[in-house]
């Protein structure tokens, strides 16, 4: 779920995993108060949305059954505002919210604040890639639109959230459908054509006028990603593909009613450990 800047311009080439994670810290701390502030109303303050088509925990129940997720340790991954683990919270799990940014954590006490309290739960600014947890720490983990898309060894994440995972732990992430790489990212007709091919796997990268990384972005086929599951020890129970509901009349970026009721937008993994 990504937001472009205007002033930066966009390049396919290589780029690698240290790369990416400073060049996505400083975007996400840069552009935290506008995303907040144009899609907030959309996450809502203490819901767990999956995906710009609208898919709800509360009603997708991907994590566990709602009589399950009582005192349950559910680690959020890319948490942004948090907005998913104070939902976890108020069904009675024990989320913690980890996200690379700086500035999205604060949005996460901002709405804590306005919504009368303490958050009830930890904050920790840390990569995907090195979780600062013991060994089978928790239950579940899910991210939703978090980190994956942003790092050049997801391989390495997938090993990190099985590691910090329990025996029989629950793994659940949303990413881009691989399939969107292939078209323009225009919510309109003219983002139903295919402009490159699905298969090439060079990074999106924006660049300032100096040429510094501002942004980028790693494609991995849907295949890859099942080898990355897989690869790391898990194994995929399913693969949720979100169909465009008749409510949602959202356009958020190249996500639209028009490409949402032809093409699939979303990819969600259910992964479990053995």
């Amino acid at each position: 779920m990504d937001e472009i800047t205007d002033e930066a311009e966009a390049v396919r080439r290589p780029a690698g995993d240290a790369e990416s994670s400073r060049a996505n810290r400083m975007w996400w701390d840069r552009n935290a108060d506008e995303y907040q502030k144009d899609h907030g109303e959309f996450l809502g303050d203490a819901r767990f949305v999956w995906c710009p088509e609208g898919l709800d925990e509360e009603e997708a129940r991907l994590l566990a059954p709602a009589a399950a997720l009582p005192g349950m340790d559910v680690l959020e991954i890319g948490a942004g505002a948090a907005q998913c683990s104070r939902w976890l919270a108020a069904q009675g799990a024990r989320p913690v919210a980890l996200d690379l940014a700086h500035r999205q954590l604060q949005h996460a006490l901002r709405i804590g604040d306005g919504l009368g309290g303490d958050l009830g739960f930890p904050l920790v600014e840390a990569d995907a890639g090195a979780l600062p947890f013991a060994d089978g720490s928790f239950d579940r983990a899910c991210s939703a639109f978090g980190a994956l898309p942003f790092v050049a060894e997801p391989e390495r994440v997938m090993r990190e959230v099985r590691r910090v995972l329990r025996p029989g732990g629950r793994w659940v992430f949303s990413v881009t459908h691989p399939l969107r790489w292939a078209l323009p990212d225009e919510p309109g007709p003219e983002g139903l054509a295919v402009l490159s091919s699905y298969f090439d796997r060079t990074p999106y990268v924006e660049e300032d006028a100096q040429g510094r990384t501002v942004y980028v972005e790693h494609h991995r086929t849907l295949g890859d990603r099942v080898r990355d599951v897989v690869g790391a020890g898990f194994r995929l129970v399913d693969l949720v593909e979100p169909e465009w509901p008749e409510w949602n009349q959202q356009v958020w970026g190249g996500w639209s009613p028009l490409r949402g009721r032809l093409i699939p937008g979303t990819a969600i993994f259910v992964c479990e450990r053995d």
